[in-house]
């Protein structure tokens, strides 16, 4: 699957980051396999706590990274999401062993970091967001899909 560009922000701020977060509600509305891409500390948790936010599936302030658990649950009225972690996570094997497929239905949205480790992912994403770090606050991101 080629991507493009489909949009492109800098935030300057992790709240202007929460608030990009919520204003891809109507991108992402389920089903959807997103792809968070973007070094340790660039603001993938962040973001996903505006996307959260936005489907009333968790409060800010409760979105918290998946990085130990591999697998954060959030229950909303319009979509099931799940934050996923892949970053431990290193081998086809062991990327099984988590069930993303079984998360995946009609009202569910994955939220994968670390996904591009997988190729298999890769081709099945429907969205990829990728987030650079230009600053201490500042984040380039830019939505491929």
């Amino acid at each position: 699957m080629s991507a493009t560009i489909t949009r492109e922000i800098t935030t300057r701020s992790p709240e202007e980051t929460i608030a990009f977060g919520r204003a891809l509600a109507d991108l992402l509305a389920p089903p959807k396999l997103v792809l968070l891409r973007g070094d340790l500390g660039a603001g993938k948790t962040t973001l996903v706590k505006g996307i959260a936010a936005a489907f009333e599936a968790a409060a800010e302030d409760d979105v918290t990274s998946p990085t130990f658990t591999l697998v954060h649950e959030y229950r909303g009225p319009r979509a099931n999401l799940y934050h996923i972690d892949l970053y431990r996570v290193d081998t086809p094997r062991e990327l099984e062993t988590l069930g993303l497929d079984d998360l995946r239905s009609e009202n569910s949205i994955l939220l994968i970091e670390w996904g591009e480790k997988f190729p298999r992912l890769l081709q099945e994403r429907d969205v990829e967001i990728s987030l650079e770090r230009e600053g201490e606050n500042t984040r380039r991101i830019r939505i491929f899909s």
